[in-house]
């Protein structure tokens, strides 16, 4: 059998700047270090970060504390979080991705200039994200969202409409929207769409399908928080329905190696390689034992 890890799957820039900043600060520091949410959606990653002193915090317990210091994941946050960091003299070192954080500048400068705010500020993505929530906070929680792109329907087009786009959803799926707010907006409502999606992760999209369908079956490795995960697996299942979703090593299926001549390592942006090494180890080591 042929084992292929995908190089081009793995932690996007985001990601790889925001665990860069908690390793240098974690080894620079005797200080608690807390990281507002899963530093990745990956548990795996997040366990690794956990035995080096990174301490994972919600909202809940952020508001409770004091005098200490907090990283921001790449997701981004919304304007309270940086509110409530001054009040309790929180030192913020803010991992926020760049493609993120001009989004969420392009959002507020949109809301902002809007004075009777009688346009619909509309941000295609998932509803209680990290990310959304941190680009609807630009808009004081007035920014509607839009899942998929039947739920178009439910605009205003009698009324302005201002389209934004989470990083990291589906291109595809945007031009769609695109298309039927072209098709059915008011004669006298203004319409302007802003494709802010990144194009490092747009494009693992068709680079993925292309790789799904060079192998027998494909391995999958994700973390199951991962919305960027699950959009580019369902793409390796659309051409390769011998593909599965793991976390870990120790999940995969032996009955899965049956028959098969070509193996394919992928992840998603919150994978990290060490992860898909291991499970590279896992496949040669079932072979071995196979044998």
């Amino acid at each position: 059998m042929t084992i292929e890890i995908d190089q081009g799957s793995g932690f996007c820039f985001g990601v790889t700047r925001a665990i860069g900043k908690a390793e240098e600060v974690l080894a620079d520091s005797t200080q608690p270090l807390y990281c507002l949410g899963d530093i990745v959606h990956n548990s795996m990653e997040c366990d690794r970060l956990g035995r080096m002193g990174l301490k994972t915090i919600g909202h809940e317990e952020y508001d409770q504390l004091r005098d200490a210091t907090v990283l921001l994941r790449a997701h981004g946050e919304p304007p309270e979080t940086y509110h409530r960091a001054e009040e309790n003299h929180i030192e913020i070192i803010d991992a926020t991705c760049p493609v993120v954080l001009h989004l969420q500048e392009r959002i507020k400068r949109e809301y902002d200039n809007d004075s009777t705010h009688r346009g619909q500020i509309v941000i295609f993505g998932k509803p209680g994200h990290a990310e959304v929530l941190g680009l609807v906070g630009q808009t004081e929680g007035t920014a509607i969202v839009i899942e998929k792109p039947e739920d178009v329907v439910n605009l205003d087009f009698n009324r302005d409409i201002y389209l934004y786009s989470q990083t990291t959803k589906p291109l595809e799926e945007f031009r769609r929207i695109v298309e039927y707010i072209r098709q059915h907006i008011s004669p006298t409502a203004t319409f302007k769409y802003y494709d802010t999606i990144c194009r490092q992760v747009a494009n693992r999209m068709p680079h993925i399908r292309e790789f799904a369908s060079r192998h027998d079956v494909v391995l999958f490795v994700c973390g199951k928080k991962s919305s960027n995960g699950r959009v580019l697996f369902d793409e390796c299942r659309s051409v390769n329905p011998h593909s599965y979703m793991i976390d870990a090593a120790n999940e995969i299926e032996p009955r899965w190696l049956i028959e098969c001549h070509s193996l394919g390592i992928c992840g998603a942006t919150s994978t990290p390689k060490w992860l898909m090494e291991e499970c590279k180890i896992r496949v040669e080591q079932l072979l071995g034992s196979h044998e």
